[in-house]
């Protein structure tokens, strides 16, 4: 690998890949690579230079802007509340990584989402976060104003600089409303994720979509080509683009929008879809809007919703698994809604154990992940050698955040994601008893649980409390420890160090789901219902196993006594008696699953099918 000093047009460092010479598959990864660094890269004439704006060099070649109303990129820097956060985080180091010009857009929360914290009956309660954001973020001297409700609300934005591996960057904006010349009440829009009311929620919305567009001409980066909306709470960009192009002809042209706009939806739950009453929006935004048959026309006759927004002001929308594209035309019918099944970067998540072990079998898995379905070449003893030590530093991690002792010899699944009614969390003790005795028969079984329940879902809350008590009827042979405040430093440590993922949602209500590829990148595999991702990871036997048959609900007990006898009858004598078998299991998950479900082939797939 050579690299170039600086690209001599937009002052970057570029990497260039040689050709392989090995199999179709990496030419074609390389190939996209340098494709899409050359197509987008600056037209000097087209940038001028702001000295003043304190961006970095090369900052304003950006062709892309990547709106996001969570991102998560530490732990230590609370702007994400679970797995869109998450997803948007790895699909910008990606975008890093692949030296594409894409900036990402989101907002500043200086109250994080909420640091969960549960009382002596197992109730949980939220605080905020106390998190200083000079520790990560440089503040930038722009300014911009929006209007809502009549008033003007002033914005500044923070930078976040993601370094790729490559050289590449990508910068991230952070916009903040707690400016001192804004309205006390109006200082606070930013300050919690995911605020309550739905008043609250959308005007964080427009300070997304209408403050972010202006944000980005502020800074110089006023050549953007391409937005892409993650998620419908962006959608309100486009109608800032379409008012725009409207004062800009006369007309409502429509198509110029949906040529520059991109659209993922991520929920087949219908509450997952952000709609306002049209009196509310009309309240907030006032004569920012379009007139009422052209903004019923395009989000919804008696409310505005978000989603259809975002679909009927985007060329490019997608799903993101193959089971969850067709649910979204279900729900949508008339819309082609293309699939980008998800990923995960699996540099970020890969444990420091297992890295040392790819980086001595495969080398060059980092650049190019595809090449983890080599994992099968390693020796047994060191798959299985690395997540040991994975598992004993989780096991150091449970005791020191709850006094509870695990057993480094015992079997151990984890259950870590958003405590709420359809992912059913306490589907394990639908019986108690039938658990008890497997767990009896193959030496003991620990259960680790963490998730935080949103601050209005009481099921989740009453959810957490039903873990809890299940967690202090231990017996010699089952223990159950709860996490509480689950963060990223805290999952990565639980998807490399547990033994098997445990995912039990009501079908067909996962979207995706990515912590199962957490697990398979670092070997772990996964015991889950045939949604989301997993109807096209799964191989029974192979990468894991399946519950359920064709995606279809079937009922609590039904799905409860499977997973009892699969780990009766399979998994648990396969760990405990042939320790080859399960090492094959684990290489596997990493060469099947960990080699295809990553963000550099989902930010692959976007540059050439979306943004070029």
């Amino acid at each position: 690998m050579s690299k170039v000093p600086q690209d001599p047009v937009c002052g970057m460092p570029v990497t260039r890949i040689d050709p392989p010479s090995e199999n179709y598959r990496d030419r074609v990864f390389w190939f996209c690579s340098e494709v899409c660094a050359g197509l987008f890269r600056a037209d000097p004439e087209r940038y001028a230079p702001h000295e003043s704006d304190g961006l970095p060099d090369g900052s304003r070649s950006r062709r892309i802007a990547y709106f996001s109303m969570e991102v998560a990129l530490y732990s230590g820097m609370p702007t994400y509340a679970g797995g869109l956060g998450v997803l948007a985080g790895d699909t910008l180091r990606s975008f890093a990584d692949l030296r594409l010009p894409v900036v990402g857009v989101s907002l500043l929360y200086r109250g994080g989402y909420f640091r969960q914290e549960i009382d002596t009956a197992g109730r949980q309660h939220e605080a905020p976060v106390a998190w200083q954001p000079e520790q990560f973020c440089t503040r930038l001297p722009a300014r911009v104003t929006v209007t809502i409700e009549g008033r003007p609300i002033v914005l500044e934005a923070w930078w976040v600089e993601i370094q790729g591996w490559s050289g590449g960057t990508v910068p991230l904006l952070l916009l903040d409303s707690s400016c001192a010349e804004n309205d006390p009440r109006d200082r606070s829009i930013t300050n919690r994720l995911y605020a309550g009311s739905p008043a609250e929620r959308l005007r964080q919305e427009i300070v997304l979509g209408s403050g972010g567009i202006r944000m980005l001409e502020a800074l110089g980066l006023d050549q953007i080509e391409r937005y892409h909306m993650n998620e419908g709470h962006a959608a309100l960009l486009a109608l800032e683009l379409l008012a725009r192009q409207q004062k800009h002809t006369g007309s409502w042209d429509f198509n110029s929008v949906r040529e520059r706009c991109i659209f993922t939806t991520h929920t087949p739950v219908p509450a997952g879809h952000d709609r306002f009453p049209l009196d509310l929006v009309r309240q907030l935004l006032g004569g920012a809007l379009p007139p009422d048959d052209v903004l019923q026309m395009l989000g919804g006759q008696s409310e505005l919703n978000m989603t259809l927004l975002g679909l009927n002001l985007s060329k490019f929308v997608n799903g993101v698994a193959e089971r969850h594209g067709e649910v979204s035309s279900e729900m949508f019918p008339g819309y082609r809604i293309e699939v980008v099944t998800n990923g995960v970067h699996a540099r970020t998540w890969v444990s420091e154990s297992l890295r040392q072990v790819f980086d001595r079998w495969i080398p060059r898995w980092e650049q190019d992940p595809s090449w983890l379905r080599r994992a099968r070449q390693i020796p047994d003893e060191q798959i299985l050698e690395a997540h040991a030590q994975s598992k004993g530093l989780l096991i150091s991690e449970i005791k020191r955040r709850s006094n509870v002792q695990l057993l480094p010899e015992r079997f151990t699944v984890g259950f870590a994601r958003r405590a709420t009614r359809y992912k059913r969390p306490t589907l394990l003790f639908e019986d108690r008893a039938a658990l008890e005795a497997v767990a009896a028969r193959h030496g003991g079984l620990q259960v680790i649980f963490a998730g935080k329940a949103h601050p209005n879902d009481e099921d989740g809350k009453h959810a957490i409390e039903r873990l809890l008590r299940e967690a202090q009827r231990e017996t010699d042979w089952l223990r159950i420890v709860f996490l509480a405040d689950q963060d990223m430093d805290l999952a990565r440590q639980l998807t490399a160090g547990v033994d098997l993922w445990l995912n039990t949602p009501t079908p067909p209500l996962e979207a995706s789901g990515t912590s199962g590829m957490k697990a398979a990148v670092n070997g772990v595999p996964s015991l889950s219902v045939l949604d989301g991702w997993w109807i096209e990871g799964h191989v029974e036997g192979v990468t894991g196993w399946s519950l359920g048959a064709g995606g279809k609900p079937r009922g609590d007990a039904a799905d409860a006594g499977e997973i009892y006898e699969k780990l009766d009858a399979a998994i648990l004598p396969c760990y405990q008696q042939d320790k080859h078998a399960w090492a094959q299991i684990m290489k596997s998950c990493i060469a099947l699953n960990g080699s295809y479900f990553h963000t550099h082939r989902v930010a692959l797939h976007y540059a050439a099918q979306a943004y070029l």
